[in-house]
């Protein structure tokens, strides 16, 4: 069963239909946009030359950078009348990227989160505690609004404020929390301070988003709790949550492609990539009203999964997210990606839930890597010859996986500040 079986069951036939005649549609409202206007004529291009598909390469990529140029309203293809909501992306620097929303695209997009929070379980009558940011971030009121479509329970609560957050959870038998990861870890923490196990708790998933984690972390995640744990994928730019889900089996992201068009290019040249291999995710959206956005270039690199999913859906999936195109470390020539650390640091067993990377650079101008990990309780005792153990297990561990040889400063459990939003993952001092 689904929230919309004739959407989401669709041949793969199908969907190419429906993407084919909402692009040619879509390619047309965005020409009418003072930004798309220029841009196709400064290529020579026409609207009446997309007619299929395979037409989409003829588009020119549109970027942060492009979106921060048509502020506010030069993307916009309604009258500005019709705008009924401004949201804009987290964590930029400089002029803002702003997102335009019409009655009708704040309805379809709580569809849309509607229909990935049916495909895990809810239902009506379930309580929904949602512990992100509300306000300009898109995560906190798209699944709001996508959890009321479904009739669910909501409790507002945001983020933050952690004892309060537990109580909620208790005295309202919350079913499903969305939530960060690192924040769920230090969730649990704070519950079992409490005598409870968070086992206990009786939830029914977990679903987790807006900053980068491993597979080792959502399997942590579900040790602890007891319930499955979804990853969503979403960004700002393309409404925010509801762009893709995992299904009941949990085997990375279905991308809807009833709203989105997927490709994978190369990050340097922007040549389109078979599917399987890896690069940057570039998404159209084709179900917008207010601000389409032609061949968005989003720097998360990922890949096109090749493999049917079990769950008899044709959308296609995307991998997990192995980092950014422009949050990469390079770490004495090495590329190196948080989530590779943190997938080595979640599998060893002595570590807590929480570590920071700290990068710098010496007076010779060479690059030096710290990583700052919490001990698990479990195997703080103090001693001195554990703790070099410890240290040299996951020093060899991180050197075998990724070639870089970390100095490793072991911490006591919660000795680094909590994570009540996004975690503070790296700093690199080398910007500095």
């Amino acid at each position: 069963m689904a929230w919309d079986d004739k959407i989401e069951f669709m041949s793969e036939k199908e969907i190419k239909e429906l993407q084919t005649e909402r692009l040619i549609k879509t390619v047309e409202k965005a020409y009418k946009s003072l930004f798309y206007k220029k841009k196709f004529d400064e290529v020579g291009l026409k609207p009446s030359d997309i007619k299929d598909l395979s037409d989409l390469k003829k588009i020119p990529f549109t970027t942060k950078d492009d979106l921060r140029a048509a502020y506010p309203f030069g993307m916009l293809t309604v009258d500005k009348n019709d705008i009924v909501r401004i949201h804009s992306s987290s964590g930029t620097t400089g002029k803002a990227t702003v997102i335009a929303f019409t009655k009708k695209d704040i309805d379809t997009w709580a569809d849309y989160v509607a229909r990935c929070l049916y495909m895990i379980g809810m239902r009506k009558g379930d309580v929904f505690q949602n512990m992100m940011s509300y306000g300009l971030f898109t995560g906190g009121l798209g699944f709001h609004y996508g959890a009321e479509k479904l009739g669910a329970t909501v409790i507002p609560i945001g983020g933050g404020n952690t004892a309060k957050q537990i109580r909620m959870i208790l005295d309202f038998k919350t079913s499903f929390l969305h939530i960060t990861p690192s924040y769920a870890l230090h969730v649990s923490e704070e519950i079992i301070k409490d005598g409870i196990d968070p086992k206990a708790l009786g939830l029914k998933g977990l679903i987790v988003g807006a900053e980068p984690h491993s597979e080792a972390t959502r399997k942590k995640l579900e040790e602890i709790y007891n319930c499955p744990v979804f990853n969503s994928y979403g960004l700002s730019e393309m409404n925010g949550p509801g762009v893709g889900f995992e299904c009941e089996y949990r085997d990375d992201p279905h991308i809807w492609e009833d709203g989105y068009i997927i490709e994978i290019v190369n990050p340097e040249t922007g040549e389109n990539m078979p599917d399987g291999e890896e690069g940057e995710l570039v998404i159209t959206s084709i179900n917008r009203e207010g601000m389409p956005i032609l061949r968005y270039r989003t720097k998360d690199l990922t890949h096109i999964k090749k493999e049917k999913c079990k769950c008899g859906r044709n959308h296609k999936k995307i991998g997990r997210v192995v980092g950014r195109a422009d949050d990469m470390l390079i770490v004495k020539g090495i590329n190196v990606f948080p989530s590779q650390i943190e997938d080595i640091l979640m599998s060893i067993q002595e570590v807590g839930n929480n570590y920071q990377i700290v990068v710098d650079r010496k007076e010779d101008y060479i690059d030096t890597i710290k990583i700052r990990v919490e001990i698990s309780k479990k195997f703080f005792h103090g001693k001195l010859s554990e703790l070099k153990n410890i240290k040299e297990k996951i020093q060899h561990s991180i050197r075998e996986e990724i070639m870089i040889n970390p100095e490793i400063e072991l911490l006591e459990p919660q000795a680094l500040p909590p994570s009540e939003g996004k975690a503070k993952r790296v700093v690199d001092l080398r910007k500095i």
